[in-house]
């Protein structure tokens, strides 16, 4: 992370001083070469999954990686949405050789206010859910059920809950309440959190909401094997 290539410590406190936009828009030139930024290996085979299709979205694309992997997949048109210009223009010089015919749209916008309608065969979210507090996962998959047509597709990655007193349980745990006493003491607020989105609750929600839920284990090699692909199918 504090490579040659990556973001010094500095940059990085100073993009968590910051609301979440502005940090992401700070990041951006160097956020390819961070751990946060959702590795091919994790990418690839989530993508795996879909054949040729018209149409695909991206939500909270960042940077493109997705979007890169996808745009070979699509026939008429592909598009990304995220919230930061920054990370946008970072998108589209990431994308200017990008393998595939389908016109590619960027487009800033709040992933709980979209407004499409029927409009994609596949939408995909990776990397990004831990901005999604969970008071708003619902209207996220209300917004997400929305853009996809009928039979059309959600795909994203997500984990079961981690042991109580496991390493990564406990790292989690206390970042969120660092990240709780920081959005208490500055604002605007910088959201992110972990442990947000996990297996089994994710999958019930989902169900409520219109959609039939497949969870493919054994896809994702080390060191994030616990990851399941998750395939959530929107009934008619």
């Amino acid at each position: 992370m504090f490579g040659k290539n990556g973001p010094t410590f500095f940059e990085l406190l100073q993009q968590a001083l910051t609301s979440t936009t502005r940090g992401y828009d700070l990041l951006a030139p160097k956020f390819d070469a961070t751990p946060f930024r959702t590795p091919d290996f994790v990418l690839e085979p989530a993508l795996a999954v879909v054949a040729p299709i018209d149409s695909a979205l991206d939500v909270c694309c960042g940077t493109g990686a997705a979007l890169r992997l996808l745009h070979p997949l699509c026939r008429q048109r592909l598009t990304g949405l995220d919230f930061s210009p920054g990370m946008l223009r970072q998108a589209e010089r990431n994308l200017a050789s990008a393998p595939g015919d389908a016109p590619i749209e960027l487009l800033e916008g709040d992933a709980l206010q979209m407004t499409f309608q029927s409009e994609f065969d596949v939408v995909t979210c990776f990397g990004a859910l831990g901005h999604i507090l969970p008071r708003d996962e619902r209207t996220f998959i209300r917004r997400i059920y929305a853009a996809l047509r009928p039979g059309g597709r959600f795909i994203f990655v997500t984990a079961p809950h981690p042991p109580l007193l496991s390493p990564a349980h406990l790292i989690s745990r206390t970042f969120n309440g660092i990240m709780r006493v920081r959005n208490l003491l500055i604002h605007p607020p910088f959201i992110m959190y972990y442990l947000t989105f996990l297996l089994p609750e994710i999958a019930h929600l989902l169900e409520e909401e219109g959609f039939t839920v497949e969870i493919l284990p054994d896809r994702i090699p080390a060191p994030f094997r616990r990851y399941r692909i998750i395939i959530a199918t929107r009934r008619p």
